[in-house]
């Protein structure tokens, strides 16, 4: 990605003149601010110029506070090139307006560099991906801490991070000892605030947070090179008034991964108030000029909130709510591991331009995990005031398994817009069950239905939910297998398509349409 010049600006070459408490940027801390408990880097020979590697320095101011039993280490405005910074217990990591805290390229030769990755059982290493394995590898650590934080309006810009483990032929970032592949990876840890900073090109996370506990992301903007943020194993977690952009990969993504050796929820979840977007050129949301993808892009658009793939303990108690979603994948819940999704509320959504499925509720049995564990389950989600408009032509889709249902979905005040126009032929496909499959919403092919395709569910309600098409379709607008107990009213189908194709199901109540 080239940063044009307003973007550089944004990274602080110009925050020289931005104030903390009413004195220059470049100044040095006042007594006042020193007594309680502010730390300048620049006191330990961080030097700000962008070419200096300032973690060591960093990591000794670090050191110092914490000595002292914790305060808020000053990152004044000014290039902080470095390698892995080491936070540790009640310590603040403040990045003043103008500052950049700026991952540096790791050494070629694999000397020095970023921390390594931390070891991983190889009992359990297969459970998950190895960017979700490690954590010390990352531009900011911290593992079984306590009462930390990172504020201020500055900038964390992961220039220096890889995007993968080498495994992907489109990733050809550097992967080896010394490299890292993390903005931020933090471990065990608990009682986290994460607010008003932003994110450039964050790495394959922009944040990695597993068995993390009591964690507050507030007002970040993220635009980044792949995934933002992965709240994996995590309880009582607040997202609010987020921005993330995340063409390659997905914007918010909660999981319940094996890395901490046993199948652990993710649980006491809100996101509220968030923007997920998957086609603006990295960069461009954080210099405001909002450049999109080439329209061949749109095929690989991603920028969703995702719940999974890794389900191994699952997922409950989760909240999502006044979100905007723009070129995105939609809204998913998985469980693919043997985890369970539960008691979940999602309303006030706005949706524009969906790739995939605008929702996607899949139970499968990939079962990644220990063998013997049974098949995981999904139940209790309701999803309210909902508006989608021009989404392709994939339906929202239910899907669990024979045998073992999706039970109590509740959709009400739903409006589904999509482009319409399939061929005929489209509306007598038989989709495959596709048990092992990787979940996505484009794992059955073609389906048969323009609103929603529902298979191996039970107890399923949708009133006032309309689906509408741009472009005349002959599919109906909702196709139904294997499902006991449906009730709708207040239906509105597109006109001259049926409003319902129903296999194997009984229970059903329901008007034909209106």
């Amino acid at each position: 990605m080239i940063l044009d010049r307003r973007g550089l600006l944004l990274g602080g070459t110009i925050g020289a003149a931005a104030l903390l408490g009413g004195r220059p940027a470049s100044a040095a801390l006042g007594e006042a601010e020193r007594g309680s408990g502010w730390v300048d880097i620049r006191d330990f020979g961080a030097k700000g110029d962008g070419k200096t590697i300032d973690s060591p320095a960093i990591n000794k101011a670090i050191d110092h506070a914490a000595a002292r039993g914790g305060g808020t280490v000053w990152f004044p405005a000014g290039t902080w090139a470095s390698y892995t910074i080491r936070l540790k217990s009640n310590i603040t990591l403040h990045l003043d307006n103008g500052a950049t805290l700026l991952a540096a390229p790791a050494p070629q030769d694999g000397r020095g560099g970023y921390d390594l990755a931390d070891p991983m059982d190889p009992a359990i290493a297969s459970f998950q991906d190895f960017g979700h394995s490690h954590w010390a590898n990352s531009l900011i650590h911290g593992e079984g801490l306590h009462d930390i934080a990172i504020t201020g309006q500055g900038l964390i810009w992961g220039k220096g991070l890889g995007r993968g483990d080498g495994k992907d032929n489109w990733l050809k970032d550097p992967n080896g000892p010394g490299t890292a592949n993390k903005a931020i990876g933090l471990k065990n840890c608990r009682n986290v605030t994460l607010r008003d900073f932003r994110i450039l090109e964050g790495g394959w996370f922009a944040l990695l947070a597993t068995g993390v506990d009591n964690l507050t992301i507030d007002n970040l903007l993220v635009d980044t090179n792949r995934d933002g943020f992965d709240i994996d194993c995590c309880k009582n977690v607040r997202v609010s008034n987020c921005t993330v952009n995340s063409p390659w990969d997905d914007a918010i993504c909660p999981k319940s991964s094996y890395a901490l050796g046993e199948p652990r929820v993710t649980e006491n979840l809100t996101i509220a108030n968030c923007l997920v977007t998957g086609n603006y050129q990295v960069g461009s949301v954080l210099d405001g000029t909002w450049r999109k993808m080439p329209p061949a892009f749109a095929k690989d658009i991603h920028g969703r909130i995702k719940f999974g793939t890794e389900t191994n303990g699952g997922f409950r108690n989760i909240t999502i709510t006044n979100c905007i979603f723009e070129d995105s994948r939609g809204l998913a819940f998985q469980s693919v591991d043997g985890g369970m999704v539960e008691d979940v509320a999602v309303s006030n959504l706005t949706m524009r331009g969906i790739i995939n499925a605008p929702f996607f509720l899949r139970l499968g049995k990939r079962m990644r995990g220990p063998a013997g564990r049974p098949i995981g389950t999904m139940r209790r989600i309701s999803i309210q005031n909902v508006v989608s408009s021009g989404a392709n032509l994939l339906p929202s889709v239910i899907a669990g398994l024979d045998g073992h249902p999706i039970e109590d979905i509740r959709f009400a005040n739903i409006f589904l817009q999509h482009v319409g126009g399939a061929p005929a032929a489209m509306a007598g496909v038989r989709p495959p069950e596709a048990e092992l499959g990787y979940p996505e919403a484009t794992m059955f092919g073609d389906l048969p239905a323009t609103g929603f395709f529902v298979r191996h569910a039970r107890r399923i309600v949708m009133r006032d939910v309309e689906v509408a098409v741009a472009t005349p379709d002959s599919r109906p607008a909702f196709r139904l297998e294997d499902v006991d107990d449906a009730e709708f009213s207040g239906i509105r189908v597109p006109t001259g398509a049926a409003a319902f194709s129903l296999e194997k199901v009984v229970n059903f109540r329901g008007p034909e349409k209106r």
